[in-house]
């Protein structure tokens, strides 16, 4: 594939802002800026245009509008993939790539969490670098409740941010967590009011921006070898979240997400 640049960029809009401060702003408002297919790609694709352009010191990630950061997969995309191979390849190999882009990108990343925010959106969220969310915004890792392992980042990053335990709560009970218990646990960086979110994040760019980029820099690529080592891990979990599209639960999670009534998973009503 031709590599992309800022024109190539349909659903992400970028502000170039004093002292090498890029905004990159997820802009699907009227779908609360959920994920489909193009958004997916782009997402995977974003961390590689950073890092190659020369202007860009730091990366500030924000949604667009005031509902949310990236309210999960779009449906009917998720509805495409369901029992379809060849779909599901593909996604898991983005899946990784958006993942693996995130950590290779030398710049630090900060995600202004204005709203809420699930799935591919969330894996933006949480790798990022620094993390600052609206104290009312809730972010939930919805895997399980389309009936797949939670796979696109959280087994990367969530117990290394919140400790195993919460992790497997939160990750298994597909609960939502605000911005105020997120900082509590160290999920997120910091909390604020939703008015000065984006504020705080492009002030910390600053700061950032203004100090030794060969020093942040450097730091940051130690600190991500962190995530590296849990690679292994990250991939196991990818299959598993694939090999799940394949099977029964996904159907009746996604239809029960549709008719917004509580599933009755197949494989809760199977014996052992």
């Amino acid at each position: 594939m031709t590599p992309m640049n800022y024109s190539d960029f349909q659903h992400i809009l970028f502000e170039h802002r004093p002292n090498g401060v890029l905004l990159a702003t997820l802009n699907r408002p009227a779908a609360m800026n959920a994920t489909d297919a193009r958004l997916h790609l782009e997402l995977s694709k974003l961390w590689g245009v950073v890092g190659d352009d020369p202007a860009v010191k730091v990366v500030v990630v924000t949604g667009a509008g005031d509902r949310a950061f990236s309210a999960g997969g779009d449906l009917s995309w998720i509805q495409e993939m369901i029992g379809n191979a060849d779909q599901i390849a593909h996604l898991q190999k983005e899946a990784a790539d958006l993942v693996y882009n995130i950590l290779a990108c030398d710049k630090p990343i900060i995600s202004a969490i204005n709203g809420t925010a699930v799935g591919a959106g969330l894996a933006v969220a949480l790798l990022a670098d620094i993390s600052i969310m609206a104290e009312d915004a809730r972010i939930s890792d919805g895997h399980v409740r389309l009936g797949v392992a939670a796979g696109d980042h959280a087994a990367i990053i969530w117990p290394l941010l919140c400790g195993v335990a919460k992790a497997k709560y939160y990750l298994m009970t597909a609960d939502f967590i605000d911005g105020r218990e997120a900082e509590r646990i160290g999920l997120v960086t910091a909390c604020a009011p939703r008015d000065e979110v984006l504020p705080r994040a492009l002030n910390v760019a600053e700061r950032l921006a203004m100090g030794s980029q060969s020093a942040i820099r450097g730091t940051k690529q130690a600190i991500n070898q962190w995530m590296r080592m849990a690679g292994p891990i990250f991939d196991h979990s990818l299959a598993l979240e694939m090999q799940g599209f394949l099977g029964p639960d996904a159907r009746e999670g996604l239809a029960a997400v549709r008719e917004k009534r509580a599933p009755n998973f197949p494989s809760a009503r199977s014996q052992g």
